[in-house]
């Protein structure tokens, strides 16, 4: 009967154990930040559609279009440091740029805004700022030095 049983064995005597090695190590390239690229998306997804979460498209016309705008811009921004990390992670201080503007764009974008709106905008970009300069750190960290 043959052992059907799994086995651990060592694979430090595998003959391609280096290049086994390498390869994985330029899969991951520096992949430090892929935990944040679903809470950047999923900030980005609902920036876009908290107008009508929130029930302001009548209201606020200007920012219904501004948060559906911002909202994929930030999406694509986390699709960007999924797709190509290596060279997108240089922009994760974009996404903090675009969360200080959305803490200020009630003002600016709206009309005379109701509470409701400025905490959405005040906490999405609040959210921005934090994952952006998260995103930024571990892009720091992991980038090679001379």
């Amino acid at each position: 009967m043959a052992n059907v049983q799994p086995t651990r064995g060592d694979i430090t005597a595998h003959p391609d154990v280096s290049e086994m090695r390498d390869r994985y190590a330029r899969m991951l390239g520096g992949r430090d930040v892929t935990l944040l690229d679903g809470p950047v998306f999923l900030l980005g997804l609902y920036c876009a559609v908290s107008p009508w979460i929130l029930h302001y498209t009548t209201s606020q016309p200007p920012l219904v279009t501004h948060n559906l705008v911002v909202g994929i811009a930030i999406g694509l921004l986390a699709l960007g440091f999924t797709r190509a990390p290596e060279r997108m992670y240089g922009l994760s201080w974009a996404c903090s740029a675009i969360g200080v503007w959305m803490i200020i764009a009630p003002w600016v974008v709206g009309d005379s805004p109701d509470a409701g709106v400025i905490v959405n905008n005040v906490i999405i970009g609040a959210l921005a700022v934090i994952l952006g300069l998260m995103c930024a750190g571990a892009a720091a960290r992991s980038t090679s030095r001379p």
